[in-house]
């Protein structure tokens, strides 16, 4: 049964007062290098020991006009000395290349907080990009924000003038400038970047040199702007941790590598079938560079192909699995079904986005819940899991993967853009924690003869290589009979699968649900899934500190749901369901336990913020009904010019590969 989680009372809270963070974001066009220079500065920052979590925020053109609105790439970063769950709510930092950056970004920094802006791109021609009627730097409506105004074109420019670059190779070097000035800002040690960018151009020393001239400019110049300006060295002590080894890892590294886990836990080679798509690309990046650990990677013409080719490899023996986000799932509907009828192991893993249709493919959203639990024809069950972080994502694929193969059923696992792209530290587990789940394939005649859908006390049914001598068999799409499997169209057996199939999920065995923050009873429950978790934990952690009775339940297992979660409900007066979607995951709790539920819907592509929460809950305790966060004047209207039609064309790269 849940149990309380002890936190500080406020006194403890008073008396401990919890340590410094930063929020600091790098924003630009789409080819100023912003989601690199944020990388390098969130490795150097791991380096430094902080904890931390990114946002990177991609646009969803493959190369917008440059210095518009919509072509802004921007990465943030959070760190700090104490436990960094979110990306962030206020900046305290941003960095702007350009006028679109600057207004579309500026009303997230927080008054005093400190812009940092390169002149050289403030003509004309990119204000009125921007929309600007004057410059913000000159005509005073920056007053409310520090401004450290100059311009980082010109000095990038000469820095590296002695390498003989061209303009228009020097300006690239301008993130790593600004990336130098970042590392003075915050004390960050340099050699590791310089190490890297050697590397990186070790078949170009020029370009390497040019750029480490740059970075090395930057820094000198936070020293002399020190000497007279807003700018100063601020140091961030680092973050109490366990001891263990870490290393920072994205969504889609971490679940990557909890496959390839998950794989050889069931003793099985693994086998990928993937299709470029918007966030999910980079699993199949990630896979392909890990075929020593028996992983088969294979981008296929289609989403129909690449999860179809994943359920010939789990018929073959294999581990199938394969990924997309929710325009390449729905494709992907009608073969999930024949997997599900068939009873073969498949992990599908949905990185969701904006949707519906092509949507808003570099946003995140958690909009296919519904498509995840209900969304293929006919009666069609299906296990579903979600991470709630970067780091999570390792654990719960491979939970994906015990489950798909202990019950002979396809999986699909939710993560999002946000949880893919971000990144956090994470403390590499010992391979010895996780007890091994090896298949055991029938390889021999039963005394009782062989029944391909004969069923074990999980439901699940013989899993056996094709060409094992006497045990040919035929699966396909149309009903089975029970048992033999044969073609069977008959009322009654298709009531009797229809009902096994169900009751086989229904039985998983999954863990009772916990509680993260609080009292198994109480006001206020505050249930989420997903990448929600952050947000979440730290409004109720705030809330609590207030002296609110409210606690946070967090959701692994979506489908089945844990025995415990009804009862651990109905101990609540109120229940608030924060969600990036219309209101999922509270119509599952309402029709599953007859709970009256409460959303708190967020359809903007941005994550949560903690304030947006923190709000909700004074709102419902207070006698509110929930509701839906406001949309973000900040953020822009679909830009007239630009798609993406969701998927990579050829010629052209994912966000993902800029």
């Amino acid at each position: 049964m849940a149990t309380a989680v002890h936190e500080e009372t406020p006194s403890e809270a008073s008396a401990n007062p919890q340590a410094e963070s930063i929020v600091v974001r790098f924003a630009g066009d789409s080819g100023d290098g912003m989601q690199l220079t944020g990388g390098q500065f969130t490795l150097s920052t791991a380096l430094a020991g902080n904890d931390l979590s990114t946002f990177p925020d991609f646009p969803a053109e493959i190369r917008a006009p440059l210095g518009t609105l919509f072509g802004v790439s921007a990465f943030q970063i959070n760190f700090g000395s104490t436990s960094i769950e979110t990306a962030g709510d206020a900046l305290d930092v941003l960095v702007a290349m350009n006028p679109a950056a600057l207004k579309t970004n500026v009303n997230e920094l927080k008054p005093g907080g400190l812009i940092i802006a390169d002149t050289g791109e403030f003509t004309e021609r990119n204000l009125a990009k921007a929309k600007y009627e004057s410059n913000p730097i000159e005509d005073g409506s920056l007053a409310k924000w520090q401004v450290l105004a100059f311009d980082i074109s010109a000095l990038t420019v000469a820095a590296v003038k002695p390498f003989g670059l061209g303009n228009k190779e020097a300006l690239r070097c301008k993130n790593m400038w600004t990336l130098g000035l970042a590392l003075w800002m915050f004390d960050r040690d340099r050699q590791p970047l310089i190490d890297w960018l050697k590397a990186k151009f070790a078949k170009a020393p020029a370009l390497a040199e040019a750029n480490i001239a740059a970075l090395n400019a930057g820094h000198a110049y936070g020293e002399t702007a020190e000497l007279s300006g807003p700018l100063k060295q601020h140091h961030v002590p680092a973050a109490a941790a366990e001891p263990g080894l870490y290393r920072t890892v994205t969504g889609a590294e971490a679940i990557s590598m909890g496959l390839v886990a998950g794989a050889q836990l069931a003793d099985l080679p693994m086998f990928f079938g993937g299709y470029p798509i918007t966030p999910a690309s980079a699993i199949l990046h990630h896979l392909s560079r890990l075929k020593e650990y028996g992983v088969t990677t294979f981008q296929a013409e289609d989403e129909i192909a690449a999860v179809a080719s994943a359920i010939g490899a789990s018929y073959a023996g294999q581990l199938g699995v394969t990924s997309s986000s929710g325009p390449g799932i729905a494709l992907k509907g009608e073969a999930i079904g024949l997997a599900i009828m068939t009873e073969l192991p498949l992990v599908i893993v949905n990185s969701q986005r904006g949707g519906p249709s092509t949507g808003l493919p570099t946003k995140t959203e958690q909009s296919d819940l519904y498509q995840a639990v209900y969304g293929r024809n006919g009666d069609a069950p299906m296990p579903v899991v979600a991470a709630r972080s970067p780091a999570d994502a390792f654990e719960v694929a491979i939970e994906a993967c015990r489950i798909a193969t202990q019950y002979m059923t396809p999986v699909m696992l939710l993560t999002d853009g946000y949880i893919a792209n971000a990144a956090e530290p994470w403390k590499v587990p010992e391979v010895s924690e996780y007890a091994p789940f090896p298949v055991t394939f029938l390889d021999k005649v039963p005394d009782s003869g062989f029944l391909p859908y004969a069923r074990d006390d999980k439901l699940a049914r013989p899993w056996v290589k094709p060409g094992t001598p006497g045990l040919l068999h035929r699966i396909g799409g149309i009903e089975k009979k029970q048992g033999t499997g044969n073609i069977d169209y008959s009322p009654a057996n298709h009531q009797e699968m229809t009902n096994t199939r169900k009751a086989k999920v229904d039985g998983i065995k999954v863990p009772d649900q916990t509680i993260e923050i609080g009292n198994p009873g109480g006001k206020l429950a505050v249930v989420g899934w997903g990448s929600t978790f952050g947000p979440i934990h730290q409004a109720v952690k705030c809330a609590r500190r207030k002296g609110l009775n409210v606690s946070h339940i967090h959701l692994r297992h979506i489908w089945p749901m844990p025995a415990n979660l009804g009862d651990l409900l109905k101990g609540y007066e109120k229940i608030l369901v924060p969600e990036m979607n219309t209101g999922q995951l509270k119509t599952v709790l309402r029709d599953q336990y007859l709970v009256d539920a409460k959303p708190l819907n967020k359809v903007s592509g941005q994550p949560f913020r903690i304030a947006e929460i923190e709000a909700a809950i004074d709102a419902i305790l207070a006698g509110g009904s929930g509701g839906q966060v406001p949309a973000d004047q900040t953020q822009l209207p679909n830009p007239v010019a630009g798609h993406d039609d969701g998927h990579t064309k050829p010629g052209a790269l994912s966000p993902q590969s800029r």
